[in-house]
């Protein structure tokens, strides 16, 4: 990370990451570390974020702060971002960041089915939102960055239910940017591609689809987590503070 830029606004900021015990969230609470920011991640999959921070806090002057917390139950995660609040400071940059990609058809989806997967892909987004802009507001600052997907500009497919969260995160970035504009606090939308996360090889990844993004991609290489992670420090630091209201693709040149 020594090559790419280092964000002097980002000192001691309090950043939030939901879903940062792996893939892009994981890299995410690296690079902020990196910058010497006061990181607190929520993940439900403890031994892999208990393993993150113990790797990374000897990387930055402050120890990143795991809370285990189910996202789909809402007053868990008001109650953690009080907690956060409170050990921390008022965060002033919030990553909505969790999600799943779980494969589903069309046909088998059920009410119940659909319920869980907007809990898991949208619902949270909204209420971390609205659990930190309180606290935003009161230091006239803030940068909120909503995890969104190129998924449903495709669209891909056995993803529908996905893909209609991810679409709906525009719309709410929009939205939350105009409410809370006046307040000092800027909304952006990050949309990638096809990420080589861990999760991505163990599942997905294969020559047949790895040539299929490759002919799709203008840039002729495999996207990383780090590359995501990169421009979201640029629109959580001050250097973007003129940025709002949009939806910054990550694709490789795809759509």
């Amino acid at each position: 990370m020594s090559n790419f830029a280092t964000y002097p606004s980002l000192k001691d900021r309090v950043v939030l990451i939901t879903g940062g015990g792996s893939g892009i969230g994981a890299s995410l609470v690296e690079h902020f570390a990196s910058q010497q920011a006061r990181v607190a991640f929520l993940d439900i999959a403890e031994q892999h974020s208990v393993d993150l921070v113990e790797r990374i806090a000897p990387l930055s002057t402050h120890r990143p702060l795991f809370l285990r917390c189910d996202l789909t139950d809402i007053a868990a995660l008001q109650s953690a971002i009080t907690q956060i609040s409170r050990d921390l400071g008022t965060p002033q940059v919030l990553v909505n960041n969790a999600g799943s990609d779980d494969r589903h058809d069309f046909a088998d989806v059920t009410p119940e089915y659909w319920d869980q997967r907007i809990a898991v892909n949208l619902r949270h987004q909204f209420f971390a939102s609205q659990a930190v802009a309180e606290g935003m507001k009161a230091t006239g600052r803030g940068s909120i960055i909503n995890m969104s997907s190129i998924s449903w500009m495709i669209p891909a497919r056995r993803l529908p239910v996905y893909n209609m969260a991810k679409a709906a995160i525009v719309g709410m970035t929009r939205s939350l940017a105009h409410e809370l504009g006046p307040a000092g606090i800027r909304v952006n939308c990050v949309l990638p591609g096809a990420i080589l996360t861990k999760r991505q090889r163990r599942l997905w990844l294969s020559k047949e689809y790895e040539q299929e993004v490759l002919g799709l991609q203008c840039l002729k290489r495999l996207l990383l987590p780090d590359d995501v992670a990169r421009l979201v420090l640029f629109l959580a630091a001050d250097d973007s503070e003129a940025i709002t209201n949009q939806s910054h693709i990550i694709d490789g040149g795809w759509i």
